[in-house]
């Protein structure tokens, strides 16, 4: 999801019209997920997990609760592995760690 209308939103991209997929960007591979097949989201400020049909995302950071909030409406678009500097980047402000997808089941 490379477009205008992506805004960055703290560690992640949203679109504030909603989007249709969430885009996993991890290091050695990338995955679209469609909203379609979004199942449910749990966690709290530490953990998120985002359950799809075919695959559970789960990302570990710093007050994740905004990333659930955007979760919720399906306007997170864009999700990024961070390189390891940015792993301790916070200064305050929504910070992702670590992303993984595995495959549901």
């Amino acid at each position: 999801m490379r477009s205008a209308s992506v805004v960055s939103e703290g560690a992640w991209q949203v679109n504030q019209k909603g989007a249709h997929a969430l885009e996993v960007v991890l290091h050695k591979a990338t995955y679209v997920l469609p909203w379609s097949q979004f199942l449910y989201a749990e966690g709290g400020e530490d953990e998120a997990r985002l359950v799809f049909a075919t695959h559970d995302v789960m990302v570990k950071g710093s007050r994740l609760g905004a990333l659930l909030t955007d979760v919720a409406a399906h306007r997170l678009a864009a999700l990024a592995e961070p390189i390891s500097p940015d792993r301790f980047l916070n200064r305050g402000a929504p910070c992702v760690r670590e992303v993984a997808v595995r495959k549901a089941g």
